[in-house]
């Protein structure tokens, strides 16, 4: 069957969901398609949470970025059916003092010099208020009153439905298999079932399968999987706001983020957004391992004594699509007319979702945007790092 529309999205995720929201605002005739179900149960942007929060040590594009999406994600809670955006508030605490070039330091001051109120904290402070951490483990950090997390599973499918109610065509059980080329020109693309779409523009919004899909980016993308842990606390009460709220843990050393007690699911959410596993999106098994629960004992043991024995429920390895700088990559395609990318949230994409479609539709149009630049089509080295390379960007979406 062969279809037709001013532009096919290709991956119904965060950056392809709100693409297509934004391109049909703009008067085009948008399907979005994706291997589904949706929310895919494999996707970055599924589970019951992520990190929404400013703080990005001295990188001030981000900060305004997120400033931004904060905005929206209280727009978006007074249009969703039941708010999915939490503002518990964060905290980003330090076994050492704070110092210059350390990424809990360098974004304390930025939300400083931007006009925030970050309350600074010692380690009386800390236990004083969120008694669940370990007395005397951390010395030093600050909480933010301006962040928390949003329940990212659910928050996908209200944009899809917010899509479909806007008139954006959903193809759900649509694999790609080839994008099809004339002349310099995506045109389209064939699906596994062997149904065919054109458009005039293809975005490309694949997150882990993005170098799947196109190969000639795999040489500037990788991707990495991160082990995710949800927890049976016996003490909720400990782990619920004002007392607990969402955390990094001496992130830029350890990995370590996580979350309240949910309030639909009634699990601590608790995850390390590390170097990770290289994986392949399709071939590879998803496998929490024994020694990553280790690890995560041996956190808990010196951070959360209340969480040492507490059982855990639930487990996945989600998958980054990663640049080799960490940032995204939205820009049309240099060489191949009617191609663009949306793609590499590097573990820090989600909570950008309400700025992110008009990004990608300035990609798609042309249009001049002062954040573009930053996530540019560029060329990395192989032994490329971010620019944090302990990936203190802070904690995944």
């Amino acid at each position: 069957m062969s279809h037709t529309f001013d532009v096919l999205v290709v991956g119904a995720g965060i950056f392809g969901v709100t693409a297509a929201l934004s391109l049909q605002t703009r008067g085009y005739q948008v399907a979005l398609l994706d291997p589904g179900p949706l929310p895919h149960p494999l996707a970055a942007s599924t589970d019951i949470s992520k990190v929404i929060r400013m703080e990005y040590g001295p990188d001030e594009t981000y900060m305004e970025m997120a400033e931004k999406a904060r905005e929206g994600w209280l727009a978006w809670n007074e249009q969703f059916d039941t708010p999915l955006y939490h503002e518990t508030g964060v905290t980003m605490l330090t076994r050492s003092p704070m110092s210059p070039g350390g990424f809990e330091y360098e974004s304390y001051h930025m939300l400083l010099r931007r006009g925030h109120t970050p309350e600074r904290l010692n380690a009386d402070e800390i236990i004083r208020r969120f008694p669940a951490w370990k007395p005397g483990a951390f010395v030093d950090g600050f909480y933010h009153a301006k962040g928390g997390f949003a329940e990212s599973g659910r928050v996908i499918s209200a944009l899809v439905k917010m899509a479909e109610t806007s008139g954006v065509r959903l193809f759900a059980g649509e694999t790609v298999e080839e994008l099809r080329e004339e002349n310099g020109r995506i045109t389209g693309l064939l699906t596994r079932t062997g149904n065919q779409f054109s458009a005039a523009h293809t975005i490309l919004a694949a997150g882990a399968w993005t170098w799947v899909i196109l190969p000639e980016l795999t040489p500037v993308m990788r991707t990495t999987g991160h082990p995710v842990f949800h927890l049976k606390p016996t003490r909720p009460e400990l782990f619920t706001p004002p007392h607990f709220v969402v955390f990094t843990a001496d992130i830029s050393h350890s990995g370590w983020y996580g979350f309240p007690h949910h309030p639909r699911e009634g699990v601590v959410k608790i995850a390390n957004h590390g170097v990770g596993v290289r994986l392949h999106p399709e071939h590879d098994e998803r496998i929490v391992t024994a020694e990553d629960e280790h690890q995560l004992r041996t956190f808990l043991a010196d951070t959360f004594p209340a969480l040492i024995d507490a059982p855990i429920v639930y487990t996945r390895r989600c998958l980054y699509c990663d640049s080799l700088d960490e940032h995204f990559w939205i820009t049309q395609h240099p060489y191949k007319q009617g191609l663009t990318i949306a793609t590499a949230g590097s573990g820090h994409g989600f909570k950008f979702g309400p700025v992110l479609g008009d990004l990608i539709a300035d990609a798609v149009e042309g249009h001049s945007n002062s954040w573009l630049p930053k996530f540019a089509w560029r060329h990395l080295e192989a032994d490329t790092t971010g620019e944090e390379a302990s990936r203190f960007h802070g904690a995944h979406d």
